[in-house]
């Protein structure tokens, strides 16, 4: 305890990260809520390494617990079970020298209630990890123990064993950081600023993970943040310039940056206040412009229809895994069936604000085929003034590899994983007659 009038003992070096990242394992696993920085605390180096931890946690879960279930009799309560998946993460995947990582881990489960009492079990498992767990995680299957079951499952069922376990290990690489340029013409001069790769598809990817507001051409809007697969819906409406077009669930706004940037009369409407205003920050920033709307897609009508409308639908998410790997551990799992019904109901909806001859593109971040390809097919089924506008290979810089049999647009994580991987994406376009 400190003396009144006496200095505070400086913060041990590293405590406040471990701190932040066992806060967000805790709204994760516990609440089912989004990681967010607003339960972080310390300086932006820290918040970023809390996250780092989190993330390698939650990527890395399945085999951390099948770890710790090998020296434990039974699994303690969160948050001590947190602070050793925590410390198990820095000691078998991250190589925090084991000192650090059980000293600190030790220290985190002492500041929870009865955290004295837990400090030998953490203590004594951290020693037994740093010398036997490394052995033990390169025997593990880690593919399948980091998949939790109800996602295996439809990933087997959808696409066969072996590509969900392609999947899967894509997942346990992580993520790029990709950009989208707002002028294409000047990708190849941005992508040698940046030290960036310029992707078939036009899209920038850098080899490292900086900090994104720092790099050259932010403070100017040269360019946004938009995974390579994200960035394609957009591009299958050809020459958006002069058209009204209606980009329903907009935000966070890459899509509409993308149509704007195209010289289309954007409207952009989304549900979510706090998430629209981020999208008018960013076209603020890349000096665009859209007529921004917050209203939910179900009660709203436009006043006359568009030339093509693009549907970013809600789903799962599960495309997003390799960058969000906290999404298959909440809560066992996302109400698949209640999804694809309003995806249903807003594809219905959303082709009756298309001008005949005009384009609808219906597109979802997600893995899953009743949330992708069995989307399209049922569209078709309820709306004969509809046809389908299959994609060519090299549209758009495309790859067929990228294209179903139908001629639409999937991707997945085992994708390009020479290069860094994507994100999975469906999409389909199509045509009023």
């Amino acid at each position: 305890m400190t003396r009144r009038g006496s200095r505070p003992e400086p913060e041990t070096p590293g405590l406040v990260a471990r701190q932040g990242a066992l806060a967000l394992l805790i709204a994760v696993l516990d609440r089912s809520a989004m990681p967010a920085d607003s339960v972080l605390a310390g300086t932006p180096a820290e918040r970023a390494e809390a996250h780092g931890l989190a993330d390698l946690t939650l990527r890395r879960l399945g085999q951390i617990d099948a770890l710790l279930d090998r020296f434990l009799l039974r699994m303690p309560r969160p948050p001590v079970l947190h602070v050793l998946r925590l410390m198990a993460a820095e000691l078998v995947f991250a190589g925090t020298a084991p000192h650090a990582a059980v000293d600190l881990a030790v220290r985190l489960a002492r500041q929870g209630r009865g955290g004295a009492g837990v400090a030998g079990l953490v203590n004594a498992v951290g020693h037994r990890l740093a010398v036997e767990g490394p052995e033990i995680a390169a025997a593990q299957d880690s593919a399948r123990l980091n998949t939790p079951g109800w996602l295996w499952g439809r990933l087997s069922s959808d696409w066969g064993t072996a590509t969900a376990r392609a999947i899967a290990t894509a997942h346990l690489a992580g993520a790029t950081v990709d950009l989208t340029p707002r002028d294409p013409a000047g990708a190849e001069a941005l992508a040698a600023a940046l030290g960036a790769t310029l992707l078939p598809t036009g899209t920038l990817r850098l080899a490292l993970r900086p900090q994104i507001s720092a790099l050259p051409g932010f403070a100017e809007g040269a360019w946004w943040a938009q995974d390579a697969a994200a960035a394609l819906p957009a591009r299958l409406i050809h020459d958006p310039a002069g058209m009204r077009v209606l980009d329903l669930c907009a935000a966070p706004g890459g899509k509409t940056l993308q149509l704007a940037a195209a010289g289309a009369a954007v409207t952009a409407l989304d549900r979510s206040e706090g998430r629209m205003a981020r999208l008018s920050a960013n076209l603020a920033r890349t000096r665009l412009a859209a007529d921004c709307m917050v209203a939910d897609a179900l009660g709203w009508s436009p006043e006359a229809p568009f030339d093509a409308v693009l549907l970013d639908a809600p789903c799962t998410a599960t495309g997003t895994i390799r960058r969000h790997p906290d999404l298959p551990w909440r809560s066992g799992g996302p109400d698949v069936k209640g999804l694809a019904e309003l995806q249903s109901r807003l594809l219905d909806r959303a082709a009756a604000w298309v001008v005949p001859g005009g384009m609808l593109v219906f597109c979802t971040c997600s893995l899953l085929k009743v949330e992708g390809e069995d989307q399209a097919r049922g569209f078709l089924a309820r709306h004969e003034d509809f046809v389908r506008m299959p994609v060519a290979a090299g549209e758009a810089g495309i790859p067929a590899a990228f294209l179903t049999a139908q001629g639409d647009l999937r991707t997945r994580p085992d994708f390009w994983s020479d290069g860094g991987g994507i994100d999975g994406f469906f999409a389909a376009r199509f045509r009023r007659a």
